[in-house]
């Protein structure tokens, strides 16, 4: 660590670990609800779940993107954060409110939450994603600010990067389009359409600038290869990304209401959505085929390439599956969209966040350069019991999902949405079994920074790697 004020960043990695487990125990009650109905029930319905599911990963991504602004700028502008002590004190108010806000979920109908938040004088409650009371919204707004006024200060005070300039422009494309939550219009149609304007532009937009910008850093710091090299790719990723993202919003707006040209636009542009992440892919394996040095932290090198593997498979593959209208005509709201979320966030947002905790905290803890070597396999352990369980899970959701298509939207004579419920209950359990082995990886990743205590063998930062 360069830095000491880089050291703001370590409660925020902290607590977003400690998101994240809750999120997933959430997602297995969730998933359990589905064939077990009245599981918990009334104590946790299954909408408070799922509100509570989704809400946790949006938060803790969220503290992992600041955690990672806070280790990654003060390095990259060569100087000290310009407020530490603001950094301190937006963690605890956005991390008392995201808890009040989950306790609210938990403990009060949700109509009453509303009423007593007094959602009534700006009301901005009861969509997908953007439950949050309008008081919680305006607090995660206030936090926003003073975090980009500590990091964006920090970067014009300092020396300019690509990569602190494209992740300040993410993370400002972050706070800016989450300003549209606040605007909730009564025709359904404009509803969707701004509605769009956050969840999509967030994560097949400016979240991708973020994702670049730490991927790039990651792999300047443990393949040694010039900046130089790195920030051409990083320019032409996310020139891709926001072309492709900003006109591809239209996949969305297929059967909201809206002009029919949005097929064509959406078809075609949202169909090029997977070149940025698979051009991040050639740029990962190409950097580390190019390293100048073996780094000893083998784990980051391992989160890092497979970011770029499951980031392309999750937003890519399984998203290119179902974009194009005909097909979406079909598919949408299936299980087949559920499997793309589940490993396009696991693969483009939850890696990358791993792969600066795995990065950056054994800096911060006090480590030369990586967490012993023991600590190590364990970590990549966590990381095969993952990823592998994600791509299970996701494979059980797309079997369900073709047959779902097929008994319930395609078939001459198609059934009841619950009747099909009942015919594919087999791969929710199947699911649910993936679920508890993630899980698992989960806790094993945890483990793993408690495990040995001896500097790891390997040479320290700097060596050459081998011709």
């Amino acid at each position: 660590m360069q830095y000491k004020s880089q050291a703001v960043a370590k409660p925020y990695f902290v607590a977003a670990i400690a998101l994240f487990v809750g999120q997933i125990l959430f997602g297995l009650i969730m998933g359990l609800q589905y064939v077990v109905g009245d599981f918990l029930f009334p104590a946790i319905p299954f909408n408070v779940a799922r509100m509570v599911h989704t809400n946790l990963l949006i938060v803790w991504l969220l503290f992992g993107f600041m955690g990672a602004a806070y280790y990654m700028v003060p390095e990259e502008s060569e100087r000290e954060l310009v407020a530490p002590w603001l950094a301190h004190l937006m963690f605890w108010i956005f991390l008392v409110a995201g808890a009040l806000t989950v306790l609210g979920y938990l403990m009060v109908p949700y109509a009453k939450l509303a009423e007593l938040t007094r959602d009534t004088i700006l009301p901005t409650m009861g969509r997908e994603f953007l439950e949050q009371p309008t008081i919680t919204k305006v607090g995660i707004v206030i936090v926003a600010l003073a975090f980009l006024f500590n990091v964006g200060l920090t970067v014009l005070k300092g020396r300019k990067t690509v990569v602190n300039l494209v992740l300040l422009l993410g993370l400002l494309g972050l706070a800016v389009f989450f300003l549209f939550s606040f605007y909730n219009p009564t025709n359904l149609v404009l509803d969707k359409i701004f509605w769009w304007w956050v969840v999509h532009l967030w994560v097949e937009g400016v979240w991708e600038l973020i994702l670049g910008s730490i991927l790039a850093f990651v792999l300047i710091k443990t393949t040694g290869v010039d900046r130089e090299v790195v920030e051409k790719w990083l320019y032409v990723i996310i020139a891709m990304t926001l072309i492709t993202g900003i006109i591809g919003t239209g996949h969305h707006y297929y059967w909201i209401g809206t002009p029919e040209y949005w097929q064509w636009w959406g078809s075609i542009f949202s169909a090029m959505e997977p070149i940025p992440f698979f051009m991040m892919t050639v740029f990962a394996f190409n950097m580390v085929n190019r390293r100048r040095r073996n780094h000893p932290n083998k784990a980051a090198m391992l989160w890092a390439l497979g970011t770029a593997v499951m980031a392309f498979l999750g937003a890519g593959v399984w998203g290119f599956l179902h974009t194009l209208s005909p097909v979406n005509y079909y598919t949408h709201g299936t299980q087949i969209t559920a499997a793309h979320g589940h490993m396009a966030f696991y693969g483009a947002y939850v890696m990358i966040n791993l792969t600066i905790i795995s990065y950056a905290m054994p800096l911060l803890r006090g480590r030369k350069a990586a967490n012993s070597e023991r600590s190590q396999v364990l970590e990549m352990w966590s990381f095969w019991l993952m990823t592998v369980s994600i791509v299970f899970i996701t494979l059980f959701l797309t079997g369900a999902g073709v047959l779902q298509v097929w008994l319930q939207r395609y078939t001459a004579t198609p059934q009841p949405f619950m009747a099909v419920q009942d015919q594919i209950a087999l791969f929710y359990w199947m699911r649910e079994i993936a679920g508890v082995v993630f899980l698992v990886g989960l806790v094993v990743y945890i483990a793993s920074f408690f495990v040995g205590s001896k500097e790891p063998e390997a040479a320290v930062e700097g060596t050459p790697a081998p011709a």
